[in-house]
């Protein structure tokens, strides 16, 4: 597999360092929400990680590590790099979103923010369901043209407009297994 990358753009070490930064982030802005509201600390599972399947889920595991509290899950599948293509093709919803977030504190998962087809359709069906406060958080915030205008609350890192592979990224279903980041060459794709 290592033959197929053009380089390594993230080694792991930098991966888990900044995960770690990014759930001691996210716990405190947490803690401090639920504290403006006047709740108490056993509030804290009223926080909904919804992550995006399946791209995200090294991300999410390593990252749920990381924070101190109680919260639940809400899987939801989106398809937007249909086999073999290095190009969007929209966002389809494969699952249904959690249904019982009204009120409560989510924060969507996702391994990349490029053009914000899939993380503009996710949130805006998130917010129709009226959530306390809902937040983006993503391992990596491609530098590109956006196609649909959102941000991410949390990123990991910026990263040029390349084709990046590894840490639960992958092209046709593979690669999902390095353990870093990479550019994948041309000629692999």
């Amino acid at each position: 597999m290592l033959h197929d990358l053009e380089r390594i753009l993230i080694d792991r070490e930098k991966i888990a360092a900044r995960v770690h930064e990014m759930g001691e982030q996210i716990a405190r802005d947490m803690v401090e929400e639920l504290q403006a509201e006047g709740a108490s600390a056993d509030a804290s599972e009223r926080i909904v990680l919804v992550p995006i399947m399946v791209g995200s889920v090294i991300f999410l595991a390593d990252l749920m590590r990381e924070l101190p509290m109680k919260l639940s899950l809400g899987l939801v599948a989106v398809s937007s790099y249909p086999g073999a293509t290095v190009q969007s093709k929209g966002a389809t919803i494969r699952s249904e979103l959690p249904s019982d977030i009204k009120g409560k504190h989510v924060i969507i998962i996702d391994d990349i923010l490029d053009s914000g087809r899939t993380l503009g359709l996710v949130k805006s069906l998130i917010m129709e369901q009226a959530p306390a406060s809902c937040r983006v958080c993503v391992l990596l915030d491609k530098q590109v043209d956006r196609a649909v205008e959102i941000q991410a609350d949390y990123a990991g890192f910026e990263i040029p407009d390349a084709f990046v592979v590894g840490y639960g990224l992958d092209y046709d279903g593979h690669y999902r297994n390095l353990p870093d980041i990479g550019v994948l060459k041309v000629e692999a794709t």
